[in-house]
């Protein structure tokens, strides 16, 4: 029997040859960076094995593709989330895309005008942070529509029975839990958690890190204010921890900008952050090392939740029926100044991860 000839063969014998998937040849073929190197040469030497032949303009008429992407994101106006849309364009761009970016501003009736509004346009794909209040029936639509979706830095469960969606974020609780931990072993014993006054998945899994972390080491875990996350909230609620009769003696914030405004309320009053308070935040945004004095903070890499979101979207364009996906990076925490040093002799414990 006469092997197929070159006008005859298929990503499919490519791929048996090769042995790997379709999805991978097809990424090969377009020269995708997201396959690794000798994956590339083997695809490359079973294509010139075989000699097929690839018809890049018949490809892009099959795939009725634009190469294009939408960015929906929360608040523009927090620099986290510019961060996140420098790492999809860094990976989106190397591919040939170009991300059409949204802001909703939390809200549901312009998140989902900008959704049909993408699909209106013929978008690829979208990588979607959910407004507060999504519900699962918005990521079932998506399905629906066949439009490949990857939620970002916040997820919407599924109803009972319902299919996970693809997710690419931090590990928020492990996270918090590492920055209670540092205070705790620095002699903290009352503290508060500042920022947090909408309720999605990212609020929850700090909240639930800074409870687990507290009672772990049999703390009072109900001093949590609720407020928004602005400079200026987290100013004011200085005032709202310290005037009280038992003020709490270390801080740990919803974000970066919370804190900025905590040590700003400190510094009105007289008072320094890890002298007076200790103060920690989450993101480690680029202005974080920067501050006086610098903030320890927990390090949840934006722009790599932005990478890996691109690459998991370009994956499931590619491979619309492939297994879901979820990429949680680990959090780190990096101490700087505004946790001061210990307050009183306190035995030292590894950090440990939450609890199931």
């Amino acid at each position: 029997m006469r092997p197929p000839s070159p006008n005859r063969l298929t990503l499919n014998d490519v791929a048996a040859r090769a042995g790997v998937s379709r999805a991978t040849v097809s990424l090969v073929l377009r020269d995708s960076p997201l396959v690794a190197a000798e994956t590339r040469e083997r695809v490359q030497a079973a294509v010139d094995a075989l000699g097929y032949v690839y018809n890049r303009g018949a490809a892009t008429l099959r795939a009725r593709r634009t190469q294009t992407i939408g960015l929906l994101v929360t608040d523009l106006s927090n620099p986290f989330f510019a961060e996140m849309a420098i790492g999809v364009e860094r990976v989106m761009e190397a591919e040939g895309y170009v991300s059409f970016l949204v802001s909703t501003g939390e809200s549901l009736d312009r998140q989902e005008r900008f959704l049909r509004r993408m699909r209106e346009q013929g978008v690829d794909g979208v990588v979607l942070c959910p407004a507060t209040g999504t519900t699962p029936e918005v990521i079932a639509r998506l399905r629906e529509w066949r439009l490949p979706c990857v939620q970002a830095l916040r997820f919407v469960s599924p109803r009972p029975g319902g299919e996970e969606g693809d997710y690419a974020g931090a590990d928020y609780q492990f996270g918090i839990e590492q920055a209670v931990e540092h205070l705790i072993r620095l002699g903290h014993r009352r503290i508060a958690f500042i920022g947090g006054q909408l309720l999605h998945s990212a609020t929850r899994e700090r909240w639930t890190g800074f409870s687990r972390a507290m009672r772990r080491n049999g703390l009072d875990d109900g001093l949590v204010l609720r407020t928004p996350l602005t400079r200026l909230a987290g100013a004011e609620a200085v005032g709202a921890l310290l005037d009280t009769p038992d003020p709490p003696s270390a801080a740990v914030c919803f974000n970066d900008i919370v804190a900025f405004g905590v040590m700003l309320g400190l510094e009105r009053r007289g008072l320094r952050a890890g002298r007076d308070m200790a103060v920690t935040g989450v993101d480690d945004l680029p202005d974080a090392a920067l501050t006086e004095p610098p903030l320890t903070t927990v390090a949840t890499l934006p722009r790599l939740v932005g990478e890996e979101s691109a690459r998991l979207l370009l994956r499931r364009i590619a491979e619309p029926d492939r297994a879901r996906e979820r990429i949680i990076l680990p959090a780190r925490l990096v101490v700087r100044a505004t946790c001061g040093g210990p307050r009183a002799q306190a035995p030292a414990r590894p950090i440990q991860a939450a609890l199931p």
